[in-house]
């Protein structure tokens, strides 16, 4: 055969996935770190707010596996305990970790400024609106309630238990997807503040925005921002996006009130026949 034919998507960005904590509600996303952390010192094992947050964006047991195994953390836990850390452990500092969460999550759930002017521009556009989260289904019931009460109902919502494999698997975002009867991969843009969202998106081959600013990589929440002076800001923000950036983002940008700009960059490029 001499030529080969492909078909490219000439549309508008039809749906747009967002994460919960860190980029919606949760500015910095504290409430998981301060629970993981709980959780390994209630086995005697201190751990720090950055092995806490590093596999930030996995589904929870997921998460607290790769603390497990990190060098130091398992170096402590058999000097504690005088042995290696097992899958029942796991186990049961997953089981410590749900209610503990659930206690918590009321906490931090406020959204994040700018997301009820993003949500409106975006349903305006005729974009439907998904959510994703490592957490499971009660803890995510529990965000859920309160995004509405503030005014921010998404179209679905899936949890990490509700699929095979949790982020980076694509899996979420294709049932998102599904349910929502959107395709093909090049119509979804999918917004979230860790490398596990953006790899997640890379993966389902949607486009994909980072969030910086808000989420796990500055790990602030607002008070704790406005502390600090303006040099450090910018200068914790960069790391932030150049994290992002380096995972394979299409974007960064510092939170979800710079994400429509976004949505219309790509639609201009989708109108040219680009792909993710």
């Amino acid at each position: 055969m001499d030529f080969v034919f492909r078909r490219a998507y000439h549309g508008r960005i039809k749906l747009a996935v967002f994460d919960w904590a860190g980029t919606t509600v949760d500015y910095g996303c504290c409430a998981p770190a301060a629970v993981f952390m709980t959780g390994f010192r209630r086995k005697g094992v201190m751990i720090s707010m950055a092995q806490a947050r590093a596999p930030m964006g996995m589904e929870k047991r997921a998460h607290i596996a790769v603390i497990a195994a990190m060098d130091e953390v398992a170096a402590t836990w058999r000097s504690v305990h005088g042995r290696a850390i097992t899958e029942e452990d796991i186990d049961e500092l997953y089981a410590d970790f749900a209610p503990l969460l659930l206690e918590t999550l009321a906490e931090y759930a406020a959204l994040i400024p700018g997301v009820l002017g993003c949500m409106g521009h975006l349903r305006q556009a005729g974009v439907m609106i998904g959510a994703t989260t490592g957490y499971f289904d009660a803890a995510a019931e529990i965000v859920v309630a309160a995004a509405v009460r503030q005014g921010y109902a998404p179209d679905s919502n899936i949890c990490a238990t509700q699929v095979s494999a949790g982020r980076p698997a694509p899996w979420m975002i294709y049932h998102t997807m599904e349910r929502l009867g959107v395709f093909p991969p090049e119509a979804v843009v999918c917004i979230g503040d860790t490398v596990p969202d953006v790899e997640a998106g890379l993966n389902a081959g949607v486009w994909t925005i980072a969030v910086a600013k808000t989420g796990n990589e500055v790990g602030l929440n607002e008070s704790e921002i406005a502390a600090l002076d303006a040099e450090t800001v910018a200068a914790k923000v960069q790391r932030a996006r150049t994290r992002l950036a380096q995972a394979g983002a299409h974007y960064v940008v510092d939170g979800v009130w710079d994400v429509p700009t976004i949505v219309d960059a790509i639609n201009g490029r989708l109108a040219q026949g680009e792909r993710p």
